[in-house]
Formats: C-alpha cells, sequence, structure tokens
C-alpha cells in the first residue's frame, strides 16, 4: 500500500526530534528512559527534508532503494542496530551501497510530506504507518510500496540477509521467510520447542471455551536459533509463565500442512493460514480477542520485558484505550522506577 499519512490525534511525550542535518549533540532524554539516549547515526545517513516523494525519485537515479529507519532516543534495540550491524563493515557497506536510509524520530515534530503530497509530522507519520516499535524498518520499492517491514530488532546474520532480499529485488520471486530458509540461518535445534499447558492439537480456534480469554498463538519453526531464545531465555520465567496462563496459547509450525480451524471458523493448514496473517519471521507471536479479531503481533527480537508487556497490553485491554505501545511501555517503565525498580531493557 501507498505511504499516506493520516492525521492521528495522538497526545505523546515531549518531542526527540533532529535536525534536518545530522545532529552535532546528543537530543535530551524524556523522563522515566534508562537506558543510553541519544544515538549518533553514521553520517552516511540521507540528510533528509523528509519528501519522501523526492527521496524516492533520488533514490531511483542513483540506483538504490529507500529504506526509512524509524527511532526514539533511549531505545536500547537501535543502539544494537547501529553498533552491532550498521557497525559491522561489510552491513555497513551493504546497506550504504544499496539504500538511501531516512532516520524518523516516532515522537519528533520535523516536518513530513508523505507520497500523496499531504504534509505531516515525524511522530503522526509514524502512527500513520502503525509504528509499535523501535526500530521499526521499512524497505520501500521505487514507488513507494513495502517491499519488506522489520518491526524489532533483527540479529546481524538475519539483517544481513534482509538487505539482500531487498537490494536484489528478490520479492519478485519469493517471500522473505522462504528467502531466508534458503539462506543457510544460524545453527539451532532441528525440532520444535514444545510449551506445556498449550491448546491441544489438531487445533480447533473457533471452539474454545467460554473463558473469555484472549488468544496467543506462536508461529515457530524448527531450526530456528531465536525461537530457542525465546523458550529458553524468556517463556521459561515464572512470571512470564504467569501472565501467560490469562491466554489461551497455540503453538504452530509455520510450515506445517496439518489442518486446523482457525479463529473465524475456516479450515485451512497452517502454512497457509501464516501465509495469509503474512508471518514472515519466527518465531511471531499474534493475539486474538473472543471474536478471532486480531488485536496485536510480535515480531523480530525481544527481550522479556516487551514479550511480558506485550501479554498485559493484551490481557488488560489497554489495547483499547491506548494505541501506542510504545507510550503503554513507557508509563510501566516510569511507575516502576518510581517504586524503586530499575527496568533492564535487554534483560
Amino acid at each position: 500500500m501507498k505511504l499516506i499519512a493520516i492525521v492521528v490525534a495522538l497526545s505523546v511525550l515531549p518531542a526527540l526530534g533532529i535536525a534536518a542535518q545530522p545532529a552535532s549533540h546528543p537530543a535530551a532524554l524524556g523522563e522515566g528512559m534508562v537506558n543510553p539516549g541519544y544515538q549518533d547515526k553514521p553520517d552516511w545517513f540521507k540528510a533528509s527534508f523528509l519528501d519522501i516523494r523526492e527521496d524516492l525519485d533520488e533514490a531511483s537515479e542513483a540506483g538504490k532503494r529507500v529504506l526509512l529507519y524509524f527511532y526514539q532516543d533511549g531505545c536500547p534495540y537501535c543502539a544494537k542496530l547501529l553498533n552491532d550491524n550498521l557497525g559491522n563493515r561489510a552491513i555497513a557497506e551493504k546497506t550504504r551501497s544499496a539504500f538511501d536510509v531516512i532516520a524518523i524520530n516516532i515522537w519528533g515534530d520535523r516536518d513530513v510530506t508523505d507520497l500523496s503530497g499531504q504534509p505531516t509530522t515525524e511522530k503522526n507519520f509514524a502512527a500513520a504507518l502503525r509504528v509499535q516499535y523501535t526500530p521499526t524498518l521499512l524497505f520501500l520499492d521505487e514507488q513507494g510500496e513495502v517491499i519488506l517491514r522489520i518491526n524489532g530488532y533483527f540479529a546481524p546474520h538475519k539483517f544481513d540477509v534482509a538487505l539482500d532480499f531487498v537490494a536484489g529485488g528478490h520479492e519478485k520471486q519469493t517471500r522473505f521467510r522462504d528467502f531466508y530458509a534458503a539462506a543457510s540461518p544460524q545453527p539451532a535445534s532441528k525440532k520444535m520447542n514444545e510449551l506445556g499447558g498449550t491448546l491441544s492439537r489438531p487445533l480447533r480456534l473457533d471452539r474454545r471455551t467460554d473463558n473469555g480469554r484472549p488468544l496467543l498463538v506462536l508461529f515457530e519453526q524448527g531450526s530456528c536459533a531465536d525461537c530457542d531464545e525465546l523458550h529458553r531465555d524468556i517463556l521459561a520465567r515464572p512470571a512470564i509463565a504467569t501472565a501467560l496462563s490469562n491466554l489461551d496459547v497455540a503453538q504452530l509450525d509455520l510450515w506445517s500442512t496439518g489442518k486446523l480451524s482457525t479463529p473465524d471458523g475456516r479450515e485451512m493448514t497452517a502454512r497457509d493460514w501464516a501465509r495469509e496473517l503474512g508471518i514472515q519471521y519466527a518465531p511471531s507471536l499474534v493475539f486474538f480477542d473472543r471474536q478471532g479479531v486480531e488485536i496485536f503481533r510480535t515480531e523480530a527480537y525481544l527481550r522479556t520485558f516487551h514479550i511480558h508487556g506485550a501479554i498485559d497490553y493484551v490481557v488488560t485491554g489497554a489495547y483499547r484505550w491506548q494505541p501506542s505501545f510504545q507510550r503503554f511501555l513507557q508509563h510501566r517503565t516510569e511507575l516502576l522506577e518510581e517504586r524503586g525498580i530499575r527496568v533492564d531493557l535487554m534483560d
């Protein structure tokens, strides 16, 4: 779909925008932020005036594509992207040669002109594109269509494959998840991890008991190092196990040809349902309400605080009154800090 900005009325944190040219000094942190704040961006990022139409034209003339990088100060995953990924010379050179990278602050007030020519701001542009995580990366084709969306952090080896996928125009032949599966992912256990207390198979997701609980579907696969880490380091924690008791949980191999009933009562294979939902990554956590409507999803690399936050965001119904997951997490962080509890977002 085209990147059409929608005016969204949001009450946001104090703006942390950056200048049109690369900033020469750190921006101030918002109250309650507990991680290192401002991060210098590579000097080869484009110093854009944020007219996305002009950016696309200029990138095309240079034989490149546009990569929109949505960030916020104090984001440890953004720091990992800049330091661990783009701090790798080979990855940085590949990114620089194939993409014009444009940084957009999700709380910023800089003027943006979207592809329809409508004026907006960074924060409203991010909200219109439903940016819920930082970093969020949107890889655009020459017409402004989103080729690949990365919600969250990818480890360097996976990020490198994403660059190859978009730079090589492979979206015309295949999906990213198929491209990645063929690109020799990191070693991992071949079997899927089994989580106790999940819904029994065959899955009849339209016939759950009338308990009022939301549904969480874990889309996973074998030979998935990130899936192994999710089970080993996060889901095994007592606090997460307790939080999961407030949901019905189903596990699915996103490549399985086994039949199931979807939350809206259709019979199909797990593989076809994953494809229909646009599941590109393993693991992906997709939350549904009692009516079988998707509420929220998490993708890419997240640690315990964010996984726990996502579960509570759904279970408490906070998504109904707070459309910004980042605002929900910020409020939680500030309250914990006031109570003397330091939050380590990377634990």
